[in-house]
C-alpha cells in the first residue's frame, strides 16, 4: 500500500506542476497579446480617455456659452422691436 500512495503523490505533484506551468504560460500569453494589441492600437490615431473627457467638457462649456448668448440676443431683439417706430399700414 505504501507504494500506491507514492505513485499517487508523484502523480499529484506532476499534475500540480503542470497546472502551474500552464497557468503561467496563459498569463504570459495574455500579457504578450495585450502588449502587441497596445502597440498596434498605439500606432493608430485614437485619443485617450483623458483627452476625450477634456474635449467633452470644453464642448459642454461652449454649448452653455452659446445658450447664454442666444438668450441675450433674444432679449436685445425684443428690445429692438419694442423701440422700433411703428410703420403705418399701406392702405390707411
Amino acid at each position: 500500500m505504501q507504494s500506491d500512495n507514492k505513485i499517487f503523490d508523484d502523480f499529484a505533484k506532476f499534475v500540480n506542476g503542470a497546472a502551474g506551468t500552464l497557468a503561467g504560460m496563459g498569463r504570459e500569453a495574455e500579457a504578450g497579446a495585450r502588449a502587441r494589441a497596445k502597440e498596434w492600437i498605439g500606432g493608430l490615431d485614437f485619443v485617450s480617455r483623458d483627452e476625450f473627457e477634456a474635449v467633452k467638457a470644453m464642448a459642454a462649456a461652449a454649448r452653455d456659452d452659446a445658450d447664454a448668448l442666444r438668450a441675450r440676443l433674444d432679449i436685445l431683439e425684443g428690445k429692438a422691436k419694442a423701440a422700433a417706430p411703428k410703420k403705418p399700414k399701406a392702405g390707411a
